[in-house]
């Protein structure tokens, strides 16, 4: 497995790590950004840190029936985690701002279901997609991820398996540091460029 500096090495050297002024998906503002699409355009880079990522889940979790990923974000992750533990693999879409299984994915009753995502920061996205989970009465066996930043604050009850936690501090507009007002925010990200 990969350590923390070695996967934090790969994420500099992939550009997937950010700094500047950005205001996340969740609407809290940061000084650095994950932007794991630089990783995973990288296949070489990101299948040292998805072998390793796999090799925990496979440690934690002993039945895994299901991936399930949101769109777009957690696909590639997602793809890789089931290629390399050979599970089948699907992803929801939002559909009038909520997510959906489209494409004739279902998830069945009574599987053991695992939810992968690229970023986990406030998990929302997960938690969204614990609900499909939850009303095809199906078992959620847990959370993982490539980069945890929840730092603790993430609504995710259950644990969740990541390759690496960064502790990147966010604030509400309210209360932004004064070093990270002076600059512009950009917003990058899924769910409002």
């Amino acid at each position: 497995m990969l350590s923390y500096k070695e996967s934090l090495k790969i994420l500099k050297e992939t550009n997937a790590l950010l700094e500047g002024h950005f205001i996340l998906s969740s609407g809290l503002h940061s000084s650095k950004y994950v932007q794991c699409a630089q990783l995973l355009s990288k296949p070489w880079k990101a299948l040292k840190v998805c072998t390793s990522l796999a090799e925990k889940i496979k440690n934690e979790f002993k039945k895994i029936d299901l991936i399930l990923t949101p769109a777009i974000g957690g696909i590639v992750v997602g793809y890789e985690i089931g290629r390399l533990l050979n599970i089948e693999t699907i992803f929801c879409e939002r559909v009038d701002n909520n997510f959906t299984l489209r494409r004739d994915f279902n998830i069945h009753k009574n599987s053991n279901v695992l939810i992968i995502e690229d970023v986990i920061t406030t998990g929302k996205s997960s938690l969204e997609c614990s609900k499909l989970v939850i009303n095809a009465q199906a078992n959620i066996l847990g959370y993982a991820c490539i980069i945890d930043r929840s730092n603790g604050h993430s609504e995710i009850k259950k644990k969740i398996i990541s390759q690496i936690e960064i502790n990147i501090p966010t604030y509400n507009k309210e209360n932004l540091p004064d070093e990270l007002s002076k600059i512009k925010a950009i917003k990058p990200g899924s769910r409002g460029i």
